[in-house]
């Protein structure tokens, strides 16, 4: 089978006794990095030598069907460098093909970036979206965060420290100058930091220079208070790129009305 294994995104104590167990038996591991999984295999302790493969962005549709092969005769161990594999790291196409091939796939839990930084947030954990990395180029991330503005779940970013000023600009743009944003940074190592405020507040901070891993996480927008006539006639003006359907589920989205509601009341105008 292959099994993902989670690894420690900072402090070395967050490992699991299930991931060292399967690092002191594994016969073959595949790794982001083989030198980040050498280090972690020696700072835990671990005296078993398996073979390493690297398993990275820019190898993993070549390799995968190879390493699918090596996982029917044996347990393929699968590592990346923080976290869990194939939570924005390698692992995503080579799970798609053991799942193809019919080769089992379990995992190892363990740390995640993207839950530590939502828990200590403060923002509503009851409902959230992960949405990665943003684009690099300034117009596909404000496009990318234009179409989060109305998103009301608590959302979730990976950043890089030398982005980050411009992007948290980038929200304010987005989603208004008084969003509360969160910048976690460090989280569970020594230097670890959360930073709380307006998008603009926290760029200025993070103009000063800012390093480490980075995660970002918004709160949702509020619903905005529309009396049904107005949504309904937003709910028509978008219907001219998109379907009665979607349209009535994007102005719901915004307003908090009845999606149901809204489809009816546009259905009836739209025939009169």
């Amino acid at each position: 089978m292959i099994i993902l294994a989670a690894t420690p995104i900072g402090n070395l104590g967050d490992a699991s006794r299930r991931l060292v167990e399967a690092l002191e038996t594994a016969r073959v591991v595949a790794a982001e990095d083989t030198r980040v999984a050498q280090r972690l295999m020696q700072a835990l302790g671990v005296e078993n030598r398996p073979r390493l493969i690297a398993l990275h962005d820019h190898n993993e549709r070549e390799k995968s069907a190879d390493l699918v092969e090596l996982a029917r005769e044996d347990d393929l161990l699968v590592l990346s460098d923080a976290g869990m594999p194939t939570v924005s790291d390698p692992g995503f196409h080579l799970v798609s093909a053991a799942i193809e091939a019919g080769v089992t796939v379990t995992a190892i839990p363990g740390p995640s970036a993207v839950l530590t930084a939502l828990a200590v947030s403060g923002l509503p954990t009851d409902r959230f979206t992960f949405e990665g990395f943003l684009p690099r180029k300034a117009g596909e991330r404000a496009s990318a965060l234009g179409s989060l503005a109305d998103e009301r779940r608590t959302m979730v970013f990976f950043e890089s420290p030398n982005r980050l000023a411009d992007s948290l600009r980038a929200m304010g743009h987005a989603f208004g100058g008084s969003r509360l944003v969160v910048v976690c940074r460090e989280l569970t190592k020594l230097h670890e930091e959360v930073r709380r405020g307006t998008p603009e507040a926290l760029a200025a901070w993070a103009d000063d220079g800012v390093r480490g891993e980075i995660v970002v996480v918004v709160a949702g927008a509020v619903p905005r208070t529309v009396d049904l006539d107005t949504a309904v006639q937003e709910v028509l003006l978008l219907t001219a790129t998109e379907s009665l359907k979607d349209a009535s589920a994007s102005v719901a989205a915004a307003t908090g009305l009845s999606r149901r509601t809204l489809y009816e009341a546009a259905l009836r105008a739209r025939t009169r």
